[in-house]
């Protein structure tokens, strides 16, 4: 059984993160899938794209504490990176990173039985990704989130405009569906433009965010072609060939 999921629904792409045992937690298979399929999203003539999760007791608790992942790679505008709209469909618990995942979306389904929880504060550990949540809702009510860390329902995530949209249970798929249906028969260039100005221009960068987007730049050039060419040139002394990959 694949930890990851990827099916087609028309011109959208649904990842479903299938850990059911595990409330789907996050570990280092499904964040470094989760990039690596999105990478092959964007590079397809799919145009929207649904995170949903697994069963129907949480769409995500969040990283794996017996495999840790580097989370970052599965984070919308961090690791996942694409101008394409995606859309978080959320049933059940949405805990730590997975809630970081749902506030950089661009937009969320919710149902009536979902409970957001991030418990950084009562575990001694912080990645500081979460305080991006003071960019997309009040901040007084991030505050709450981030620093008291109660559960917050489906129904609340809604009225402090942490979801778009708030379903019965077991609807949040059908429901990211029907938005996505919407996406699909818009102007492309449209939504990729007006995507990338909000989070280019509009929305701050926190520290952490800042760190990721450079471990993730820097990555791509410590995993190129080009490096392991002037490795091999250096070691036989002559002059490297690059290629730009």
């Amino acid at each position: 059984m694949s930890a990851l999921e990827v099916r087609n629904d028309g011109k959208t792409t649904i990842f479903t993160i299938n850990r059911p045992e595990k409330m789907n937690a996050i570990n280092a298979e499904v964040a470094n899938e989760l990039q690596r399929r999105f990478e092959e999203f964007d590079r397809s003539e799919q145009a929207v794209a649904i995170i949903t999760g697994s069963g129907d007791r949480a769409f995500s608790s969040g990283a794996d504490v017996t495999d840790l992942p580097e989370l970052w790679r599965c984070i919308p505008t961090i690791g996942i990176v694409t101008e394409k709209p995606i859309i978080c469909a959320i049933n059940g618990w949405c805990v730590g990173g997975a809630l970081v995942m749902a506030a950089m979306a661009d937009l969320c389904v919710v149902t009536e039985g979902t409970r957001f929880s991030y418990p950084e504060g009562k575990v001694g550990l912080t990645g500081g990704m979460i305080a991006t949540l003071a960019a997309r809702i009040p901040h007084k009510l991030a505050m709450e989130i981030m620093l008291l860390g109660r559960p917050v329902s489906g129904r609340r995530a809604y009225e402090i405009g942490l979801a778009n949209e708030v379903v019965e249970d077991g609807k949040h798929l059908e429901a990211a569906l029907a938005m996505a249906r919407e996406l699909e028969s818009m102007a492309p260039l449209v939504l990729k433009t007006l995507k990338r100005f909000v989070v280019e221009h509009t929305l701050v960068q926190t520290p952490s965010e800042k760190l990721a987007r450079h471990a993730r730049d820097l990555g791509v050039v410590r995993a190129s072609s080009d490096l392991k060419e002037g490795l091999a040139a250096f070691k036989e002394k002559r002059k490297p060939v690059f290629t730009g990959r």
